[in-house]
């Protein structure tokens, strides 16, 4: 058995300003967090223009990159960038957790005052990043990134996610912004907020959302993947889909509610009607189509909405079990791995990990 560290006693959030006021001085100003899952092909380029970016700002910063269980050589390539720049972070998964769960750990890993997060494939460009930080520094909290137009991608997808934005917005209380993704730069507040937040099916977008505070968007032209195939198909985008609808709308549950009184009035009235029918001496209800029929609609309804309480039922069941969110094989530029999300304990309880000397 492993020696697994002592887990320190949780602080409350409110004393965490206390926790991380002798960190000020190391902290950086802007930490860049990127999900890197077989991108060996990007990463040069997106480290040549994240650099570039950066150090025009004029602020210290990190690049927390998270090697989602790649099987290519991204993560050999992330460390010789490491080697060439300490200021590139890396946390290694023990095996693919998923893009929202790379955020997540990111997230929980980042120290800088702002934090951006940014795909790696470089459809959205580092360059806005900068845009982003000024407003950050105009006193807005959260500052997403609007796509006013998407080169490359087929007509099939943009309506599909137009749909979906605008689904999302009719059944959830939460103003998620239509046409954004996961491209947005917040406050440190903010990020201590999401921080809590541990279900296990994420949608960090709708979570920055949820969370509040001051929100603006700026729009830019979302250009084609500079290399690679996307690591969104269609398969991972319905299943996100389904994240984003069971977290924050309970509409398909009371969809059944619904459709069982619609459905109950339809047959009070049938009755009504085959009796007026059989008393009139029309035959016309006779036999057994009819009643084949309705029994396989109402049976295919029923089994529906069995599916869509399913679903919500395993997201309980997923949270109940209480596993951790993603697992560290080993991170490069961060303290002990114990005061992180592969831990027992939660990290927005915990004070805030201490770069390595190396």
């Amino acid at each position: 058995m492993s020696n697994l560290p002592e887990v320190p006693t949780p602080q409350p959030e409110t004393d965490q300003n206390q926790s991380e006021s002798s960190d000020n001085d190391q902290r950086p100003g802007i930490s860049v967090i990127v999900p890197i899952y077989n991108e060996e092909e990007v990463i040069p380029e997106l480290y040549r223009r994240m650099a570039a970016i950066l150090d025009n700002i004029g602020q210290t910063w990190e690049l927390v990159c998270v090697n989602d269980g790649s099987r290519d050589a991204s993560l050999s390539m992330l460390l010789s960038l490491r080697e060439q720049d300490a200021r590139v972070k890396i946390i290694n998964f023990s095996r693919n957790f998923g893009h929202q769960i790379a955020i997540t750990a990111g997230m929980d890993y980042a120290l800088g005052d702002a934090i951006a997060i940014i795909d790696a494939d470089l459809q959205d460009p580092p360059e806005l990043i900068g845009d982003m930080f000024e407003k950050w520094r105009e006193g807005y909290e959260v500052v997403y990134a609007v796509r006013a137009h998407r080169r490359g991608e087929s007509r099939f997808k943009l309506w599909t996610a137009s749909a979906f934005y605008r689904l999302l917005r009719r059944i959830t209380d939460v103003e998620i912004p239509v046409n954004t993704g996961d491209f947005r730069l917040i406050d440190r507040q903010v990020l201590l907020t999401m921080r809590r937040l541990r279900e296990k099916h994420r949608f960090m977008r709708g979570l920055s959302s949820w969370v509040g505070y001051r929100q603006i968007g700026i729009e830019y032209q979302r250009a084609e993947r500079f290399a690679g195939d996307t690591k969104y198909p269609l398969s991972k985008m319905f299943r996100l889909t389904l994240d984003a609808i069971t977290s924050f709308s309970y509409i398909p549950l009371r969809l059944s509610t619904y459709f069982g009184f619609f459905l109950a009035l339809a047959s009070l009235l049938g009755i009504v009607a085959t009796v007026v029918l059989r008393l009139s001496g029309n035959n016309a209800f006779l036999g057994q189509a009819s009643t084949l029929v309705a029994v396989l609609f109402l049976g295919g309804i029923q089994l529906i909405f069995l599916g869509i309480i399913g679903e919500y039922l395993a997201r309980i069941y997923d949270d109940v079990k209480a596993r951790p969110l993603y697992v560290v094989s080993k991170a490069y530029g961060f303290a002990d791995l114990s005061n992180h999300g592969n831990a027992s304990q939660s990290p927005a309880n915990l004070s805030e990990p201490h770069e390595l000397e190396e």
